[in-house]
C-alpha cells in the first residue's frame, strides 16, 4: 500500500475533521483545570474581597501567577515573588 493510496482526498478530509473535532474537546477544557473561581467574602477585619480567579492549588509555588516570571492572564499583572 502506497502513501498516495492511503491519503486519498476522502481520507484526508476524515483525518482533518478528526483532528479539528478532537481538539475542540481537549483545548477548551485545559484552562478549566488550571483556574479556580473564588467567591467574594468578608475577612475577619470586615474588609470585603471581590470575587476573582486564582491558579489551581497544588504543592508548588513556582507555577502560581504571583511567582516571578509568570503573568496573570486575567489582569496582565506580572509575578513578583521569588521562590528561591
Amino acid at each position: 500500500m502506497t502513501i498516495k493510496k492511503f491519503i486519498s482526498k476522502s481520507n484526508l478530509k476524515k483525518i482533518i475533521a478528526f483532528i479539528l473535532f478532537s481538539n475542540s474537546f481537549i483545548f477548551p477544557n485545559m484552562k478549566a483545570f488550571a483556574d479556580v473561581y473564588v467567591n467574594g467574602y468578608y475577612r475577619s477585619n470586615g474588609t470585603y474581597v471581590d470575587p476573582h480567579y486564582r491558579s489551581d492549588p497544588n504543592h508548588t509555588a513556582s507555577d502560581n501567577w504571583s511567582s516571578w516570571g509568570n503573568t496573570n492572564p486575567y489582569t496582565g499583572q506580572k509575578g513578583y515573588k521569588s521562590n528561591w
